[in-house]
């Protein structure tokens, strides 16, 4: 496996980013795709990467993400934090029954009685740092679905959370009495700055009700509900995290990023979108040269 190029897989649970690296860590092409570990049937990674060489070419495969889950292709055992990137290239797991891949583990974190894992968003940090694209001490943010929240310093994750932000939304908009009222465009505006103003001023709980309430007396129009609420919820995560006056380093793309950018700023931070596709190749790359293998 060393040297020459290689393919860096971004695999979730439910989208997969397979990245063509050169030999010196630079991203060729990009393929992305629903192949997500949901998609895989069991015992099926296996024809899933020889699909992929047949289309790449018989490249060497280092992956990360959920594909080294329980759920995923093999369960590959977290890194504690405190872990920096040479941490994960130490323990970087041989894939059972595939030549030439591997798997980088995750990290884990227990701080005061709270647990906390995760798998693909620490390569993202520590390849933003290995790649100058962030400092060595800094607070990363990636959000989406389970939106984190990652410490670094000395380039080395010492703490994260996870936020359900993106789910909860996702819950609320398809399964809760509020569904009906949720389908008005989600961006950056009065009333998504509304939101942000409104959480952490009461109960969560009774402020999502609240939602409803307020479109049906009228204070708020049915069309901006959806943007009220992703404010509401994106400014209760960020409320939580003590970023006036820090520097929040961005993960994701402009639509979902610029609406925590909108919410940290409101709230008195300063966010940095980084490159989150260079980030991961940068990873994965230092991770490859790290581990000789």
């Amino acid at each position: 496996m060393k040297g020459g190029p290689c393919l860096a897989i971004d695999w979730g649970t439910t989208n997969r980013r397979v990245h063509l690296l050169d030999a010196g860590g630079a991203v060729l092409s990009t393929e992305r795709s629903d192949r997500g570990i949901r998609a895989i049937a069991p015992g099926g990674f296996g024809a899933e990467i020889a699909a992929l060489r047949e289309r790449f070419g018989p490249l060497p495969v280092i992956a990360a993400g959920m594909v080294g889950s329980t759920r995923g292709m093999q369960e590959v055992p977290y890194v504690p934090a405190p872990a920096d990137i040479a941490a994960l290239a130490a323990v970087l797991a041989p894939a059972a029954g595939v030549e030439d891949m591997w798997i980088v583990p995750g990290v884990s974190c227990r701080t005061g009685g709270h647990a906390d894992v995760m798998r693909g968003e620490e390569v993202q940090a520590l390849g933003a740092v290995a790649a100058g694209l962030a400092p060595a001490d800094a607070l990363v943010c990636q959000p989406g679905t389970h939106n984190k929240w990652i410490e670094l310093r000395a380039g080395r994750i010492t703490g994260f959370a996870t936020a359900m932000t993106g789910e909860l939304f996702a819950l609320l908009r398809d399964h809760s009495i509020l569904a009906e009222m949720l389908d008005g465009p989600i961006e950056d505006g009065p009333a998504f700055r509304a939101g942000v103003a409104a959480a952490g001023q009461g109960n969560l709980l009774e402020q999502l009700f609240g939602v409803r309430a307020a479109v049906l007396l009228g204070d708020l129009p049915r069309t901006q509900a959806a943007a009220f609420l992703s404010g509401l919820l994106i400014g209760a995560d960020a409320g939580g995290r003590a970023i006036a006056g820090r520097t929040v380093h961005l993960l994701a793309d402009r639509q979902l990023g610029g609406l925590y950018a909108a919410a940290i700023e409101a709230l008195g931070g300063v966010s940095l979108f980084i490159d989150s596709r260079a980030a991961f190749a940068a990873g994965i790359h230092c991770i490859r040269g790290l581990s000789h293998v």
